[in-house]
């Protein structure tokens, strides 16, 4: 499926797009990675904050991302490398570019409106599209397959690590059951199920109850916190000394992963305290600039509802010389 740039659909609005310019200080000259492009917002902030000269390496899994943001960052197309890889490669993208080191680094964990509205992959249980789920058409296995070929043990597994879902077991067991008859095919379908094994009083206040259920196939298909714990091992090395990173993320598994990262890399000894000296030599690279995640304002969430789980926390890269 192609992408046709001047489709009518809802654009993406970035979240918390001022904070993250905060803690980014996007200056001219310098070099910047949006690890997640998406449809452009972090990008744009990042060239615009910088007024000129300042280059952008843009990362997206998503070809069709790639598409629109070439078309609607043309203007700095000269400042911006687009490159359709998943952020867990980023020493592989910036040793390919013959880039040793980057002023600042963000990544914007969500999903964007056009995947949940308009891709047509099955993201969201708000209209009737096939059971994909994949941000990357070549990934192999899609929601399709999770649902209508893992045991039942293995759909309850994922639910409950991937969607922190209390329901896990009886929603798989109604997938196990439904599926028995026909092949689960749609969004609905699945939607419905997971409506049928929820008793109605305990379905959550706020939200679709099969949101959870979306969640944990989407991460699983993707392979979404195996690639984010990836890139947050790596990405922090590429920052110059004083770099920064900025991390926004939508579900407390992702948070956890970025609290514990950074918390990790601005740990220095780590031998046992009752040694009277340390024996590691370990030294802390980050410095952890968000003790507790910011969350966006009152404003931006009567403005943009999508970001009303959004944390953001930023790490600075500590010089020894």
């Amino acid at each position: 499926m192609e992408i046709a740039l001047d489709m009518e659909y809802p654009i993406h609005k970035p979240v918390m797009v001022r904070e993250a310019m905060k803690f980014l200080r996007p200056h001219s000259n310098g070099i910047y990675v949006d690890a997640t492009l998406g449809l452009g917002g972090h990008t744009e902030a990042i060239l615009e904050y910088a007024n000129s000269h300042a280059k952008v390496i843009a990362l997206d899994i998503d070809d069709e991302a790639i598409s629109f943001s070439k078309n609607y960052l043309s203007r700095f197309e000269t400042q911006i490398k687009f490159i359709n890889k998943n952020f867990s490669q980023i020493d592989k993208v910036l040793e390919s570019l013959s880039i040793n080191e980057v002023d600042g680094i963000v990544a914007d964990l969500g999903i964007s409106s056009f995947q949940l509205e308009s891709s047509g992959r099955g993201f969201s249980f708000q209209r009737d599209e096939r059971l994909d789920m994949r941000m990357d058409p070549g990934l192999r296995f899609t929601a399709h397959d999770l649902v209508n070929e893992m045991d039942e043990e293995e759909i309850s597994k994922v639910l409950k690590n991937y969607g922190e879902e209390r329901w896990a077991k009886k929603i798989a067991i109604e997938i196990s059951k439904s599926r028995s008859k026909k092949p689960i095919e749609t969004t609905l379908e699945l939607a419905n199920i997971v409506l049928n094994a929820i008793p109605k009083k305990f379905y959550p206040h706020g939200r679709h109850p099969a949101t959870k259920t979306f969640q944990a196939l989407r991460i699983a298909v993707n392979n979404e916190l195996e690639n984010l714990e990836i890139f947050l091992k790596k990405a922090p090395l590429f920052l110059k000394p004083g770099g920064r990173i900025v991390i926004i993320s939508f579900h407390s598994l992702e948070d956890r992963l970025v609290k514990n990262t950074f918390k990790g890399l601005s740990s220095a000894c780590i031998c046992p305290p009752e040694l009277p000296r340390c024996g590691c030599g370990r030294k802390s690279i980050l410095k952890n600039l968000t003790h507790s995640p910011l969350t966006p304002s009152l404003e931006e969430i009567n403005e943009n509802p999508r970001a009303r789980s959004a944390k953001l926390r930023a790490g600075e890269r500590i010089s020894y010389d």
